[in-house]
């Protein structure tokens, strides 16, 4: 019998802040920031004990993942919209009339083309997937993202 095990990100403390801008919405392409919240879902059989994966190992990776997120400008690197340079300790962001000049060391350059939560969602679940040697038995991994309470992208993955 399959079944699956899950993390909530809001009950578990598995979050992070961080600010960022989507260029592609007038709305969202300004800067500005979320408390994200990254929950994530395990299905597969469970083992001769009866337990599909350790709780604390899943919890620990997602910790260890999202660290790097935290309290950090969010950069998508492959925008087409989004020019950056990087010079002296600096990145500056270059979106339609916008300029914005940022201390390196406060920025994420991330290898996404936006940082909507859908991407940020597709970015988290290929680092968690690289970190964990997944057991046979396990069918699927969903990894979702919310930008705050009741509002977020989940992605799933066939393994």
């Amino acid at each position: 019998m399959q079944s699956y095990i899950q993390i909530d990100g809001w009950k578990s403390n598995i979050r992070f802040s961080s600010a960022h801008l989507i260029a592609e919405y007038e709305k969202c392409g300004r800067l500005h920031g979320h408390t994200y919240a990254v929950n994530l879902k395990v299905c597969g059989e469970p083992d001769k004990n009866g337990v599909i994966i350790d709780f604390s190992l899943l919890k620990n990776i997602l910790k260890s993942v999202i660290k790097e997120l935290d309290h950090k400008v969010l950069i998508p690197k492959e925008s087409s919209l989004v020019k950056i340079e990087k010079k002296e300790g600096k990145v500056k962001l270059y979106t339609g009339s916008k300029q914005y000049i940022l201390p390196l060391e406060d920025c994420v350059l991330l290898p996404i083309s936006s940082t909507s939560v859908e991407n940020l969602a597709q970015y988290i679940l290929g680092k968690i997937v690289k970190k964990i040697a997944m057991p046979k038995r396990i069918k699927s991994i969903e990894l979702g993202i919310d930008e705050g309470f009741g509002q977020g992208a989940w992605i799933t993955k066939k393994l």
